[in-house]
C-alpha cells in the first residue's frame, strides 16, 4: 500500500505545481497532453485505492454530485458593497471625509473586477468553505463549484488555523466567447456578457457543468485571520499571493489622491487589453488601523471607495448594413462604420441587434450613429442623430434570401429573428451535422461535435449527407482517429441507413418538429418521399400537427438544397421508411396520458412506448382531454390542476394493472 500512496502524494504535488504554474502565474512548464496524463494516472490511482483519496485531491476539480439545493451560509463579517463615484470631484469629496479623521491617509488602487464576489474560508490551511456574498449578511454554500476554480488552492502553504478571504468570481473574455458559441450551437439562450455568465455557472446545481465553464477568481481582501498578524493592505495581498491565491498584486502607495486618480485612470487606459471584464478601479486605505477609526456605515466602508468608469460613446458614420448568419440560421444585421475608437479598440462593425431595432431606432444606412461597448464587450448603435441627415440616407430592409446560401429566409409569429431554412446552409453546418448524427436522430456512434469539426476542417463534410461519401481510409490517417474509429464508423454509418423514418425526419433538424411530431409524420406518410409531396393544408389536419408545424415542414421541402440533400441521401441507400407495428392491443386508444412527478419503476420515456404501444398518446400539459394523470412522487402543478378538473389520477401499481 506504500507505493500507491507516495504516488498519489507525488502526483498531487505535481499537479498542485503545474495549476499555480498555469492558472496562478500564467507561465506554464508542461503541455495541456502532458498535464492530462497525470490527472488521468491520479484519478485512476485513486478509483483503485478510493480510501487514499483526499478531499483536497486535484480530481475534485472536475465537479462532484450535483446537488438539490444551496444551503444558506450566515457571513460572521458582512460582505458590504462599496459607495461609488462617477467623476473626479466624487473621488476628492471622497479624500476629504477621510481627511477629516486621518491626517496622512495613504491609498491603494486596484481594479474593480466585473465578477461574483465569494468567500472562501481555510481551516488549517484547508479549503473547507466557499459561499457567495448574496445580500451581505447570507450568501449560498457554493463549496463544490468553488473546487471547480482550478486557480483556488485547495490548501494553502501554511497551516493557518482560519482564513476566511474575499474574491471575485469571473470568466475571461476568451472563456465567455466559447461559453456563448456552445449556447448558440445548441440553441441555448446566450448569457448578456461576462459577469451574468460567472454568476449562472457559479450556482449551477451541477458542480460538473460549473468545471466545463472554465471559471477564474481573484483573491483581494482577508475577512478574518487567526494566527498572523497583518497590519495593511499591500501585506495582506502579499501574504494571500505566498499562500498560493491568485491576485492583482499592486505595491504602489499613494500619498495624494491626486496620484491615485491618475492611477485609476491608467487602469482605465489598460481595460481593453486585460482579457477580463472590469466595471471600475476602487481606492482604498492601506492602514488597517486608519481603517478602524474611519470605521463603516451599515451598507459600505467609509474607507474605500469605486469609481466607475462611464460606457464610452463615440459618433460615426454607418456606410453599410450587412447580414451575418449565426449557427442557428438566425440573420442578425451587422453596421458597417467608419472606423473609430472606443475604449481602447478600433471600432468598424456593431450589432443592430435584429429588424425590430432598427425600425424601432430608424436607423438607416448613410446616418450619423453614435457607437459604444455594451459592457464594454459589444459594441453597439445607440442612437441616430437625425439632425445630421442630408436626405440621401436609406432605409434597409432584411433579405429574403439567405445570403451564405440562397435559401427562404422566415420570420415567424411572435419571434424577431430572421432565419435561414437552408439545410446544407454553410453557416449553420456544423450544428446541423451535429443534430443529424446525435443519438436521437440518426445515431451515427463516432461523431461527436470535435470529431464532426475536425472532418469539418479537413475537407471530409460539408453537410450531414457527405457523411456517407467518406473516404475511410484518408479519414483514419487523421491525428486521433486510426483505422478502429473509421471501421466503426463505417458500421455505423451503414446501420443508419435504415434507421426508422422518424429517426430521419427528427435528423433534418426541420424547425418546430421534435421526436415526438416526426415520429406523428412517419406514421402517417411512411417514408420520405409520401412527406415531401404533402401540402401544408394535408398535415395540419394530422392530430397533434397543427398549422405552424406543418408550413414549417413543407416550407423546409420547398427548398431546393434541401431537396438536394434528400437526393444525394438517396443516392447513397439511406432508406428510411416507417417500421411502426400496429398494435392488436389497443386498450389505450383514443386515451391520452400526463406523466408528473418521479416515477420510481419506470423511465419517462419507457412509460410513454407503452402507453403508444397499446394505442394512446401522451402529453406534456393537462387538460379537459386527458384521460389519465400518472403521478409518481413530488408531483407538482399537473396534479392540481388534474385534481381541480376531476381528471382520474392513477399511481405506478394502478398503471401496472392497467398494463398487464
Amino acid at each position: 500500500m506504500a507505493e500507491p500512496k507516495e504516488r498519489i502524494e507525488k502526483l498531487t504535488e505535481l499537479i498542485n505545481y503545474h495549476n499555480y504554474k498555469y492558472y496562478v502565474e500564467d507561465s506554464p512548464e508542461i503541455t495541456d497532453f502532458e498535464f492530462d496524463a497525470i490527472l488521468r494516472e491520479l484519478e485512476q490511482l485513486e478509483k483503485e485505492y478510493p480510501d487514499l483519496r483526499k478531499a483536497d485531491s486535484p480530481s475534485v476539480r472536475v465537479g462532484g454530485e450535483a446537488a438539490s439545493t444551496f444551503a444558506e451560509v450566515r457571513h460572521t463579517i458582512p460582505m458590504q458593497s462599496l459607495q461609488k463615484a462617477f467623476s473626479m470631484e466624487e473621488i476628492y469629496d471622497f479624500d476629504r471625509r477621510v481627511k477629516e479623521v486621518i491626517h496622512d491617509p495613504e491609498y491603494v488602487v486596484e481594479h474593480k473586477i466585473d465578477g461574483l464576489s465569494v468567500s472562501l474560508e481555510y481551516v488549517n490551511g484547508e479549503f473547507v468553505r466557499g459561499s457567495t456574498r448574496g445580500d451581505g449578511i447570507t450568501g449560498e454554500d457554493v463549496t463544490e463549484n468553488i473546487k471547480t476554480i482550478r486557480s483556488v488552492p485547495l490548501k494553502l502553504k501554511d497551516r493557518i488555523p482560519f482564513v476566511e478571504v474575499r474574491g471575485e468570481v469571473f470568466m475571461s473574455a476568451d472563456s465567455f466567447k466559447k461559453l456563448n458559441a456552445l449556447l448558440e450551437e445548441t440553441e441555448q439562450p446566450l448569457f448578456a456578457n461576462p459577469r451574468n455568465a460567472a454568476a449562472g455557472s457559479l450556482r449551477q446545481q451541477d458542480p460538473k457543468i460549473a468545471a466545463r465553464r472554465k471559471l477564474d477568481i481573484f483573491v483581494f481582501n482577508i475577512q478574518q485571520i487567526d494566527g498572523v498578524e497583518i497590519t495593511n493592505h499591500i501585506e495582506g495581498l502579499r501574504f494571500l499571493k505566498a499562500q498560493g491565491f491568485k491576485t492583482i498584486l499592486n505595491d504602489k502607495v499613494f500619498k495624494s489622491i491626486e496620484d491615485a486618480y491618475k492611477e485609476i485612470q491608467r487602469i482605465g487606459d489598460e481595460r481593453d487589453s486585460l482579457g477580463f471584464g472590469i466595471d471600475g478601479a476602487v481606492i482604498k486605505v492601506n492602514d488597517f488601523s486608519a481603517r478602524a477609526m474611519l470605521g463603516v456605515t451599515a451598507k459600505f466602508p467609509k474607507w474605500a471607495i469605486a469609481y466607475k468608469y462611464p460606457a464610452e460613446k463615440q459618433t460615426t458614420v454607418l456606410r453599410d448594413i450587412k447580414i451575418q448568419v449565426g449557427r442557428t440560421g438566425v440573420l442578425t444585421p451587422l453596421a458597417i462604420l467608419d472606423t473609430v475608437r472606443i475604449a481602447g479598440s478600433n471600432v468598424s462593425r456593431a450589432t443592430l441587434h435584429n429588424s425590430d431595432y432598427i425600425r424601432e431606432k430608424d436607423i438607416r444606412i448613410g446616418d450619423t450613429v453614435v457607437v459604444e461597448k455594451a459592457g464594454d464587450i459589444i459594441p453597439a448603435v445607440v442612437e441616430v442623430l437625425k439632425e445630421d441627415r442630408s436626405g440621401d440616407e436609406t432605409e434597409f430592409h432584411m433579405p429574403d434570401k439567405c445570403p451564405e446560401c440562397g435559401a427562404e429566409v422566415v420570420r415567424e409569429e411572435g419571434e424577431a429573428a430572421y432565419r435561414c431554412t437552408g439545410i446544407s446552409c454553410p453557416a449553420q453546418r456544423l450544428r446541423n451535422i451535429i443534430h443529424y448524427v446525435s443519438r436521437d436522430a440518426m445515431d451515427i456512434e463516432g461523431l461527436g461535435p470535435s470529431n464532426v469539426e475536425k472532418l469539418a476542417d479537413n475537407g471530409f463534410i460539408s453537410d450531414a449527407a457527405d457523411i456517407y461519401y467518406i473516404d475511410y481510409e484518408k479519414a483514419a490517417g487523421l491525428r486521433g482517429f486510426g483505422a478502429k474509429w473509421a471501421s466503426n464508423l463505417r458500421a455505423s454509418t451503414e446501420k443508419s441507413k435504415t434507421n426508422p423514418l422518424y429517426r430521419l425526419i427528427f435528423g433534418l433538424g426541420i424547425r418546430h418538429i421534435g421526436e415526438k411530431a416526426a415520429k406523428i409524420l412517419a406514421a402517417r406518410y411512411k417514408n420520405i418521399d409520401a412527406l415531401m409531396d404533402a401540402s401544408a393544408e394535408e398535415m395540419s389536419e394530422i392530430n397533434d400537427i397543427g398549422p405552424v408545424m406543418a408550413e414549417s415542414v413543407a416550407e423546409f421541402f420547398r427548398q431546393p438544397q434541401n431537396v438536394d440533400f434528400i437526393y444525394r441521401l438517396k443516392m447513397a441507400g439511406v432508406d428510411c421508411v416507417d417500421e411502426a407495428v400496429q398494435a392488436e392491443d389497443k386498450r389505450f386508444e383514443g386515451k391520452t396520458f400526463v406523466l408528473t412527478g418521479t416515477l420510481e419503476k419506470y423511465k419517462r420515456s419507457e412509460a410513454s412506448k407503452i402507453i403508444e404501444n397499446l394505442g394512446g398518446k401522451t402529453s406534456s400539459s393537462v387538460s379537459k382531454k386527458t384521460s389519465y394523470v400518472l403521478a409518481g412522487a413530488e408531483a407538482g402543478s399537473k396534479l392540481i390542476k388534474a385534481q381541480s378538473l376531476g381528471i382520474t389520477v392513477i399511481s405506478e401499481d394502478e398503471f401496472e394493472e392497467m398494463i398487464k
